[in-house]
């Protein structure tokens, strides 16, 4: 035995002082996890994409991996298994590393770049824009606003694919989108704050920063109706001098109908009151899903000072499956998280959300120094909690008793404070 010991010792020291080259070793894990963002006409503020993009910041590259800051992935892997994963391994950090430590050679046969596929719409079939640019204050509180925006369809049309394009994502901390159909037009730009001004017959769900476009599951169609119009709410945060927008949104459509109603479970709560350098402030909430359900993604919201999110399915077995754990929330990367494969929920499993708040110096996202005291609110400065699982009703005939109970859900987290209006700061 002891031969085999040294000889595994040999290979290991021999593995070591192989060089680690661009070519042979770094270009395979940057074009993998990477060149998505990182590459021209992407949203990276550079592209990664040759030796000589990617040698002249080794260091950075290096450094922004072993602290995690990059690749932009926040879920912790084994808690929720979700498409397009980045999270990068121990290995290919290691790899990182000793190609940065030891010159960052080239090596030779440099692979090709591959061909990457963009997630944005590269060829829409309708893309709707703001008529007007809006211009937002330098200073001053939150700002929301509504835009209707005529989608000018004498068919109706099966939306398949959505992309929300900001115009300018330094100011707008939040966007929703509903389709009105009522045949009532309001004007096309107002003030408004949580519903959009009449009774909305279509959402087509929203952006936050770092969303991908929309891509809907198969069956799962939105629809816009002959006639109907859109309406963009936009929340928009000044940041110091006035600043200038007009947001677009991109449609992929589909002719096929919708053979399934994705349905929104949401988690959270409006009872958020953190004091000042509270480094562990908790809020939870809980729903028991009267039917049988395939969860098939999961959208969590908060904004700075949130640092954990735990989102945990209690079978009626007994047994759990983690929805998400998130362990360092940043604001600034937002996802709609799209498990790889359906998760099966069983009728009687309680879906249980945990979001923890740190307060204190200790938290360098705090936008507060000193700290101050959050409570709920729409604005940057203050605080959320939400938790949206989105699901199917494993049978079709099961969609009327889970739409019941979820409006049971609305109603009784009205008195307990969830869709009350915001608490007035002092």
């Amino acid at each position: 035995m002891r031969w085999i010991v040294v000889i595994l010792s040999i290979v290991r020291v021999l593995g070591a002082s192989t060089p680690v080259t661009f070519a042979r070793d770094v270009a395979p894990i940057l074009y993998k996890r990477c060149a998505g963002c990182h590459r021209e006409g992407e949203v990276a503020p550079f592209s990664l994409m040759t030796y000589e993009d990617a040698a002249k910041r080794a260091a950075q590259i290096a450094r922004v991996t072993a602290s995690r800051l990059m690749p932009p992935w926040k879920p912790i892997p084994g808690y929720g298994d979700f498409e397009g994963a980045r999270a990068l391994t121990a290995a290919e950090i290691d790899t990182l590393r000793r190609w940065a430590n030891t010159g960052a050679t080239r090596g030779d046969s440099v692979p090709a770049a591959p061909q990457v596929a963009s997630a944005r719409i590269a060829q829409p079939d309708l893309v709707v824009r703001m008529e007007q640019p809006f211009i937002v204050p330098a200073d001053g509180p939150d700002i929301y606003r509504c835009f209707t925006m005529p989608l000018g369809l004498n068919a109706s049309k099966y939306v398949n694919a959505m992309e929300f394009r900001p115009g300018n994502a330094r100011v707008v901390h939040h966007a929703l989108f509903f389709v009105n159909r009522s045949g009532t037009v309001r004007e096309k730009e107002y003030s408004c704050f949580g519903a959009p001004g009449f009774l909305p017959v279509g959402g087509l769900g929203g952006w936050s920063p770092g969303s991908p476009p929309i891509r809907m599951p198969e069956g799962a169609a939105a629809v816009l109706s002959k006639g109907s119009t859109l309406v963009m709410q936009l929340h928009f945060h000044p940041t110091g001098k006035p600043e200038i927008v007009q947001s677009e949104i991109a449609f992929s459509f589909t002719s096929e109908a919708p053979r399934r109603r994705l349905m929104d479970i949401p988690l959270g709560s409006q009872l958020i009151d953190i004091p000042a350098g509270e480094k562990a402030y908790k809020v939870r909430d809980h729903f028991t899903v009267p039917v049988d359900v395939d969860a098939i993604g999961i959208i969590p919201h908060a904004h700075y000072i949130c640092k954990e999110m735990k989102g945990i399915a209690r079978l009626p077995d007994g047994s759990t499956r983690w929805l998400i754990w998130i362990r360092d929330w940043d604001f600034n990367w937002q996802e709609h998280y799209r498990y790889r494969r359906p998760v099966h929920l069983p009728a009687g499993t309680k879906l249980e959300m945990e979001f923890t708040y740190d307060n204190s110096t200790a938290n360098a996202r705090n936008p507060n120094h000193p700290p101050q005291r959050v409570r709920y609110g729409s604005d940057s400065s203050d605080e959320m909690a939400g938790l949206h699982v989105q699901v199917f009703a494993s049978r079709e005939s099961d969609v009327d008793e889970l739409a019941q109970d979820l409006w049971g859900k609305m109603m009784r987290s009205v008195g307990g404070g969830f869709f009350n209006p915001p608490v007035e700061k002092r």
